[in-house]
């Protein structure tokens, strides 16, 4: 019993450090996962904590649960719009980059590091994909809020490309222990068994989880672990058929989060919590495998292999996937920049350990000063990097809490919460009528004054600091939160100088604009409507931040409506 208190008590005061040594990084931009890395390492043999620990099979065991965990919550968040304009490149990279990227990374190795062939395509394989928690975190909590194209085609390139990292480093993996010999066809199906077991598991196992979860009345508290229990069977079961788990879990999330569930918000939210916990336990544990004076004596030749990965191996690729789907110069550039890697890298690198192969342990402080240097350099510059590529797009306050209402059919409707700050758009507004209502799509239910709670019509006009209460649609929170949000001064000039000081309709006619600012539109554009003449310029679906130029005039998207552009922001060159 002592012993265990003992494990238990270095385990949460580790986690409570990393996690209160957030706040340090956060200042300085780092990411957290960083940290969380090197508290790990500090507590190891050579740190002042001294924990002797070696256990690769533990290890890869608590990865693989805790990247499960990290998938399904990623999934849950991942709204299935986001489909359209991001599945094809997504698949594209989850695929074709990471071989690409793994080739040239292994290429590189060979000549830089003058392992032997099989080995270096085994550290490029271990190293070519990117990392579902180090994306997951730095895009949706480090304080950027990217353009849908851009910011979906990373989240699911980092939860679909682990199958193919896998599939290459199992197939090198056999041909290095003599286990067999795998011609192409065999190569192609197991490529395909993975691949195809993992969609379909996922899906199906999804749909049903989903079904149960709609079907049985639980207290809200129990939604959370239902949800968590059978995602965590459907990647168990998926990876005993020789399916990829990764795969069919993050899949199984993504259909749960997209279809009616019972106390979704509460699902999400825990769903999250978790997710952060299994993150942090798993870096912790991963620092504490990796010993620093044994990557000292290669850490140069290690950084310049990382750097070699960053800013030749990853653009290449990216730049052959993207290039063919009409992505702009600055997004193909973001998009290589955030080939962010994580645990996955350190994980996989596990497997030549445990296979027995010789020089293993070589490979795996490789990959590890390579994830160094990815969450260091390319994690720290994630921001800079958004607003130099101009793929950042103007964020808005979210609401203090949601809560969605249990309903058949689409649970589009939930409950949110705003704090009226002062200045904002919507303070000294009537409380019952503001101009986010015109098409019904929230509907304000209650103020609250101070201890007085009152119906919209009883408050009159808002003050600051009321808080209102709300029901709303999804798509209705951007212009909830800049019409009661805090009227920040930045925030608002940096919107206007991204949109635009004037706002047309989608519908306006191109005719009269061109002849106003004097742009020039083909005969047949000459029917166009400004929403038209975006759509037909982009040769893609449009997403918020898309913008088409015309000498000194710039048409940028500001809302959409499912695929229909609704609102158009111009902008003057001055």
């Amino acid at each position: 019993m002592g012993q265990l208190n003992y494990w238990l008590l270095l385990g949460s005061f580790l986690l409570l450090l990393a996690t209160l040594s957030s706040t340090i990084t956060a200042r300085l931009g780092l990411p957290l996962l960083l940290v969380f890395l090197g508290v790990g390492m500090l507590a190891g043999d050579s740190g002042p904590g001294q924990i002797q620990f070696s256990n690769y099979p533990l290890a890869f065991g608590v990865g693989n649960v805790a990247l499960a965990v990290i998938l399904l919550a990623g999934g849950l968040q991942t709204r299935i719009d986001s489909f359209r304009v991001a599945l094809k490149p997504a698949l594209s990279l989850a695929t074709v980059g990471v071989v690409v990227s793994a080739g040239l990374a292994g290429a590189f190795a060979a000549w830089l590091l003058g392992l032997p062939w099989l080995h270096a395509m085994l550290l490029g394989a271990i190293v070519g994909s990117t990392d579902a928690a180090a994306v997951f975190a730095q895009l949706r909590y480090g304080g950027v809020r990217l353009n849908e194209r851009v910011g979906a085609t990373l989240e699911i390139e980092s939860g679909a490309n682990d199958p193919m990292a896998i599939f290459l480093v199992i197939t090198l993996l056999s041909i290095m222990t003599g286990e067999s010999q795998p011609d192409t066809l065999s190569m192609l199906g197991e490529f395909m068994r993975q691949f195809g077991f993992g969609a379909v598991g996922g899906l199906a196992g999804g749909w049903l989880l989903s079904r149960a979860a709609a079907r049985f009345t639980l207290a809200e508290s129990l939604y959370p672990l239902l949800v968590l229990g059978g995602g965590l069977m459907i990647f168990a079961a998926v990876n005993s058929a020789g399916g990829s788990g990764f795969l069919a879990i993050y899949l199984a999330g993504l259909v749960i989060g997209n279809r009616p569930l019972p106390a979704s918000e509460s699902v999400r939210g825990m769903m999250d919590g978790l997710a952060w916990l299994a993150q942090a336990g798993m870096f912790l544990l991963l620092g504490l495998l990796v010993t620093p004076s044994r990557l000292l004596p290669e850490i140069g030749p290690s950084l310049a292999f990382a750097a070699f990965l960053m800013f030749i191996a990853r653009p290449i690729a990216v730049a052959l996937c993207l290039v063919p789907l009409k992505f702009n110069r600055r997004e193909i550039i973001f998009v290589s920049w955030v080939g962010l890697r994580g645990a996955v890298p350190i994980v996989l690198a596990t497997f030549p350990i445990m296979a027995g192969v010789s020089g293993a342990v070589a490979l795996f402080d490789i990959a590890f000063a390579v994830v160094l240097a990815s969450l260091l350099v390319q994690g720290t510059l994630v921001p800079w990097m958004a607003k130099r590529c101009k793929v950042e797009v103007p964020d808005y306050p979210e609401p203090l809490a949601r809560h969605g209402l249990r309903q058949p059919g689409r649970a589009d409707w939930q409950i949110v919460q705003y704090r009226v700050a002062t200045d904002a758009p919507g303070e000294h507004s009537i409380a019952h009528a503001a101009p986010h209502l015109e098409h019904g799509r929230a509907k304000p239910l209650a103020v609250l004054r101070g201890i007085r709670l009152a119906l919209p019509r009883q408050a009159e006009r808002l003050r600051a600091g009321d808080l209102i209460v709300l029901a709303s649609t999804e798509d209705a929170l951007p212009e909830l939160g800049r019409w009661y949000g805090e009227a920040q001064n930045q925030r608002m000039a940096y919107e206007r100088r991204f949109f635009g000081d004037f706002v047309l309709d989608g519908d306006a006619p191109l005719v009269a604009l061109a002849e106003l600012y004097d742009f020039p539109i083909t005969e047949s554009e000459s029917g166009f409507d400004v929403a038209a003449l975006i759509r037909s310029r982009l040769h893609r679906p449009a997403v918020v931040g898309d913008q088409i130029a015309f000498g000194n005039v710039t048409l940028i998207v500001r809302e959409l409506e499912r695929d229909r552009i609704t609102r158009v922001g111009l902008k003057l060159d001055r």
